[in-house]
């Protein structure tokens, strides 16, 4: 007998409650302790010492296997695949479809936000009060902009002289390109010889999925922890000021969840809407909790192989990838960003500079890290090529926790999609029931 026959829930349905639950126990705190009913202090110390925790150790599980099933999907996948013409061509249509989807992402938030232009006429106090407010946290990220080349250096940054190293601070690019060349050497020595190897990684991603198996098993604990941290410190208070630019980003988010992606899955992979984000939905809860399209990955595999029927080589190949290159969430929250802060700075994006925005922001959705707030640094750069302070960044800071939420749902959607599409294409039968 299932779990879901056990409890009379399925899991996703417990994480959505849980979801919803640590979302209004958060903003009562918060309403509570901007009263002074609750003692500030005693709410910051339950969350660094109860709700933070638990949290941290769900995204530490996930995290664990980050590396690992990266690696061996993808090197198993390439591997597997050999260094012919099936490779260049699975290849060819994942990054086709990737740079496509982005692309789109972009222009739609720059329709929207100019369109709608949430940054005209903003209040010059409240202006005033959110850099104020965020200037440290901007500056640090400023200074972590300070010396990108953007382009050149995510070229570069790609073949890494350390992989180890950039696997503790989970850079995955260059983990990404490393795991290829991998599979691509596998692929090229004798089969008798690569057959052990292909064997040990076999065994690694089987276990990997295990371990995602038991990290979902602290979902509906730990993602109303991480809500409720979110909600606790933060409010609604901040929509306030920033209530326009929020739905223009929300706008977007919805229109190419629902819209864009749902069309794709429809037209391109041949698989209903409904169903798609039926089996979805436990990827989009761990993504809106995690924030993180990496810690967000394993599950996705998992979903993609057991729910959608996408086979584990082209899974392992597509997912990953997607992962870090093919976050049109974040296409479409730079260009939003970008346009809004010109908007109140005064800046006038002619159509040449809006051309150039969006190649900037399908680089971005590229070299952007799959990790909370991993695209922070890089609008930074693009701000400044547009003349705009980087400091303004300041300005969205307060909501943009959980507009990264939002996006990551988007991102991982996206990649999904993705698989399903090129699932496809190569002929595989996808589940549609």
């Amino acid at each position: 007998m299932d779990e879901t026959h056990r409890s009379g829930y399925s899991l996703h349905t417990k994480i959505l409650i849980g979801f919803v639950v640590g979302a209004i126990a958060g903003i009562v705190c918060y309403q509570l302790a901007r009263t002074g009913t609750v003692d500030s202090r005693h709410l910051d110390g339950f969350i660094d010492n109860v709700t933070a925790p638990l949290g941290r150790i769900f995204l530490n599980l996930l995290f664990m296997v980050v590396v690992p099933i990266v690696f061996c999907s993808i090197a198993l996948g390439v591997s597997q695949l050999g260094a012919g013409e099936k490779l260049g061509r699975l290849s060819a249509r994942t990054f086709g479809v990737f740079v496509t989807t982005s692309a789109a992402a972009s222009v739609l938030g720059l329709l929207l936000a100019t369109v709608i232009a949430p940054g005209r006429g903003f209040d010059p106090t409240d202006q005033a009060s959110l850099i104020d407010q965020y200037r440290d946290e901007a500056q640090q990220k400023l200074r972590l902009a300070e010396g990108e080349r953007f382009w050149p250096d995510v070229v570069v940054g790609i073949i890494s002289r350390n992989p180890l190293r950039d696997a503790v601070e989970l850079n995955m690019l260059p983990i990404i390109f490393a795991a290829g060349l991998f599979g691509f050497a596998l692929s090229r020595i004798p089969a008798e010889k690569a057959a052990p190897v292909n064997d040990v990684m076999e065994g690694v991603a089987s276990a990997t999925v295990v371990i995602v198996g038991l990290a979902m098993r602290l979902a509906p604990f730990a993602v109303p922890a991480l809500i409720f941290n979110v909600t606790a410190r933060f409010g609604w208070q901040i929509f306030e000021q920033l209530s326009l630019f929020v739905i223009v980003v929300l706008t977007g988010y919805i229109a190419q969840l629902f819209g864009a992606n749902a069309v794709f899955v429809r037209l391109c992979a041949g698989v209903s809407p409904r169903l798609f984000f039926r089996k979805m939905s436990p990827v989009m809860l761990t993504a809106l909790s995690t924030s993180s399209s990496s810690a967000t990955l394993p599950t996705t595999i998992k979903v993609a192989e057991e729910e959608l029927g996408i086979g584990r080589r082209i899974a392992g190949f597509v997912l990953p990838l997607g992962a870090t290159m093919n976050m049109h969430g974040t296409a479409l929250f730079v260009t939003v960003v970008v346009v809004f802060l010109a908007q109140v700075f005064g800046v006038t994006l002619g159509f040449q500079q809006q051309v150039i925005l969006v190649v900037f922001a399908v680089l971005t959705a590229v070299g952007a890290a799959g990790v909370p707030s991993g695209s922070l640094p890089i609008i930074i750069v693009v701000l400044m090529h547009f003349g705009i302070p980087g400091e303004a960044l300041a300005l969205v800071l307060g909501v943009e926790r959980i507009l990264d939420m939002g996006r990551t749902v988007v991102n991982v959607t996206g990649d999904a999609a993705a698989a399903c599409y090129v699932a496809r294409s190569e002929g595989a039968a996808l589940r549609t029931s």
